[in-house]
């Protein structure tokens, strides 16, 4: 398995991000990390930082920096600054002076310190809450969010001149559903030992656009590794794939029926439906039409279904098909 960097996946899309962070390492300049979340931001940071370590990886949540205690939270304090400084204290920002700071989600952060923050990246240095010193770092600057920068500062909530600060160095992450074929990979990456989806969730997997990206597959294989005991079943899947599984069944049904058999159904069953439609309803209808279009032949209708004729025979006895 490719995992260079920390990095699962043999696609194209993943080789250029390895090469990004190779240069990356090297350079002394702001490094933007763009993409949706779950993709994986903070693993090419910290690949980054990896590559040519220096000092401590210091991941700053901006989204968390809210309330009056954010600059002190970036910045530190000294004693007696505000109302409960009873002693000095270092802030994330001097942490990580002769290492690599890590804003993430950084187009979360408030106006008011990204003024602040843009000296910093600028200038090398900050000032503690309540000192009257400007104190120099030295220290590799990374910055990823998920947001449109370009838009957020069209609105006025990001400013234009710490967008351009930051935006010299700028990797894109690609989503999960562009790269595809990096899904085994990343399966038997997150899998212990012994698991092995079959194909038809395999296939499910595969199809799926997967919105949270690597880190909605993680959690989707920790699930089914936990609920399993002789191997994955359908029904250990997140609802969500369960809901794609059951749609993707009806489409499949719909286009084999009208490219063979459409004479042998009735004009209204390929009708369409509701997108609101529960797994159960949407399973049973799967089946009725699979069997109108064999005449009954539970063999073919099983084919057609791509499923057993055992767990056939179940679904039939369970919606009360005869």
């Amino acid at each position: 398995m490719s995992c260079a960097h920390g990095l699962v996946g043999q696609s194209p899309e993943i080789a250029a991000i390895r090469r990004l962070i190779d240069k990356a390492s090297r350079t002394h300049l702001p490094i933007l990390l763009l993409g949706e979340s779950g993709t994986g931001k903070e693993v090419v940071a910290r690949a980054i930082h990896n590559a040519n370590p220096r000092g401590q990886f210091v991941p700053i949540d901006c989204g968390s920096l809210v309330g009056t205690l954010m600059e002190s939270e970036l910045f530190g304090h000294v004693k007696g600054s505000f109302s409960g400084a009873v002693e000095n204290k270092k802030g994330l920002v001097e942490l990580a002076d002769g290492g690599t700071a890590f804003f993430d989600e950084i187009g979360d952060l408030p106006l008011e310190m990204q003024v602040k923050l843009l000296r910093l990246v600028q200038e090398r240095e900050y000032r503690s809450v309540g000192s009257l010193h400007w104190r120099k770092v030295e220290m590799r600057i990374i910055a990823a969010t998920h947001r449109n920068l370009k838009v957020e500062v069209a609105a006025g909530r990001f400013r234009q001149d710490l967008f351009y600060r930051l935006n010299v160095f700028t990797i894109h992450l690609p989503p999960l559903r562009y790269r595809r074929g990096d899904i085994p990979l990343l399966i038997d990456h997150f899998a212990g030992a012994g698991f092995e989806p079959g194909p038809d969730i395999l296939d499910t997997l595969l199809s799926y656009d997967w919105p949270g990206n690597v880190r909605e597959l993680k959690n989707c294989v920790d699930r089914m590794e936990a609920m399993h005991s002789e191997g994955a079943q359908m029904t250990d899947l997140p609802s969500a794939l369960q809901y794609h599984r059951a749609g993707k069944g009806l489409q499949q049904l719909s286009e084999a029926v009208t490219a063979e058999q459409a004479a042998a159904l009735p004009s209204e069953s390929l009708s369409p439906r509701s997108p609101v439609i529960s797994i159960s309803d949407s399973t049973r209808e799967a089946i009725q039409k699979a069997l109108a279009a064999t005449g009954g032949n539970r063999g073919k209708t099983a084919d057609i279904l791509r499923i057993g004729r055992t767990t056939l025979y179940r679904k039939m006895k369970e919606y009360g098909i005869d």
